[in-house]
């Protein structure tokens, strides 16, 4: 969601007003609001206040700011409007946005929502419907203009005219065969500019495309990467069926984004703004993590306790547990977020994960080497040269092992079908203490003689 400024209204003064449900003085406030203020500061208004503040906005604002909205923001507000207002919005979406919107609703009241549509609405929204949840199927717009290659370029631009309203983008126009096989796609400029008589078969170009049923993400980096304002999509039998367009791609990829941080962090994502999510959604995001790390952290009491007659003959080595466990869950972190960025932009693929293992081992020894000789100087100024030699020894080790796990459990991940977000930071936190520990404690006794 936008974070534009609230720079035209007084928040202080719009938010008594809701309270007090004063309608004209909303209106007043409300009638040069930009939509993409409107719908930010929905994100941050009561479920109440989100429906009045809604129908107080001029026509036109308010479908933009419903357009603008996150889909669970969607259908928070469908909540709090009537019957009549419900349809009326419903009816205005696009049939991406509204299939979008209809996961985040009731079985029933997505049926009774579409039962409402009008015939040609319900259709395209069908089509949507009918992949997916996942796929760029259920993200692509079926609204869209096809050309013909034998069209001249006057038929095509009279084409383009006549149904400019109906569709999704005009900038990228797919070129079918008469079974609506994808044949090529032609650029508005590249239309206008060309003679009146020339056929298009002759100014299209080989389409980049993605199939309706693979992952949306991936589809959207494709679209992303390559810079196109809208990607075709084809079902299994190349026939065209939609488009993607460079806006949705891009939203695509900020949720996507979203989730990834939110899991590498130990949670799952939020699926509305902060201030509009309610409290217990928010517990519900983390506790589930926690749980799952808190019998995690269990490996590292058990641990403790198995070596604990080595401690107790040299208790100095407590007191580096924590820069231990801490520098190698960092380390781990550092790798296990580089290869899942890697992974979701297409840098790196399954079959390198060869590649990735050598190179964290490498990356990892060269840290270790750095942090470990700095550990053996200072430890051993302090405590003396043999401690010292025991943390050198045991920095290096720990941060070759954790960078070769970090950067190793993504690909696993990604190879077993998992988001590798869900193997990062937080289960490699948990394995790497545990490991590091018994690294630790090993050295110590070999060093040590204890």
């Amino acid at each position: 969601m936008s974070s534009t400024p609230h720079t035209l209204i007084n928040e202080k003064e719009l938010y008594a007003a809701l309270r007090e449900g004063d309608v004209p003085k909303l209106s007043a406030m409300l009638s040069d609001c930009p939509a993409k203020t409107a719908s930010a500061l929905m994100g941050r208004l009561h479920r109440e206040h989100r429906a009045l503040l809604y129908r107080t906005l001029p026509k036109d604002t308010a479908v933009e700011t419903f357009d603008d909205l996150d889909a669970t923001l969607k259908a928070d507000l469908l909540g709090g409007l009537l019957a009549p207002e419900v349809t009326a919005v419903f009816e205005e979406m696009d049939p991406d946005d509204r299939a979008e919107l209809l996961d985040e609703l009731p079985a029933s009241v997505a049926t009774r929502l579409l039962a409402g549509l009008s015939e040609d609405e319900r259709e395209l929204t069908g089509i949507v419907l009918g992949y997916p949840e996942g796929s760029i199927g259920r993200r692509m717009s079926p609204e869209l203009i096809t050309l013909h290659p034998n069209m001249t370029v006057q038929a095509a631009l009279e084409a383009v005219t006549k149904h400019l309203d109906n569709a999704e983008s005009i900038y990228t126009l797919p070129v079918v065969e008469s079974d609506r096989r994808l044949a090529g796609v032609l650029s508005l400029r590249d239309l206008m500019r060309a003679p009146a008589n020339e056929l298009l078969a002759n100014l299209m170009q080989p389409a980049d495309l993605a199939v309706a049923h693979e992952s949306a993400e991936e589809a959207a980096r494709r679209c992303a990467d390559r810079k196109h304002l809208a990607l075709p999509i084809v079902d299994r039998e190349h026939r065209l069926v939609g488009l993607l367009t460079v806006d949705d791609a891009l939203q695509i990829l900020e949720d996507a984004n979203a989730e990834d941080q939110a899991r590498m962090g130990g949670a799952e994502p939020l699926r509305r703004p902060y201030l509009a999510t309610p409290i217990v959604e928010i517990v519900r995001s983390r506790v589930v993590w926690l749980l799952v790390l808190a019998v995690g952290a269990t490996l590292t009491v058990q641990v403790l306790q198995a070596f604990e007659d080595t401690i107790s003959q040299m208790v100095v080595l407590s007191m580096f547990v924590p820069l231990l466990i801490g520098t190698g869950g960092n380390t781990g972190n550092q790798a296990a977020t580089t290869v899942t960025r890697a992974l979701a932009v297409g840098d790196v693929h399954n079959r390198d994960v060869g590649k990735v293992l050598l190179r964290e081992v490498r990356v990892g020894a060269l840290l270790g080497v750095l942090l470990g000789a700095l550990g053996f100087v200072i430890a051993g100024l302090f405590y003396g040269w043999d401690v010292g030699a025991v943390i050198g020894l045991t920095l290096t080790a720990i941060c070759t092992l954790a960078a070769t796990v970090g950067g190793g459990m993504p690909m696993v991940a990604k190879k077993l079908g998992i988001d590798p977000a869900v193997f990062a930071n937080p289960f490699i936190t948990t394995l790497v203490d545990a490991s590091g520990l018994i690294v630790y404690f090993l050295i110590a006794k070999a060093v040590l003689g204890i």
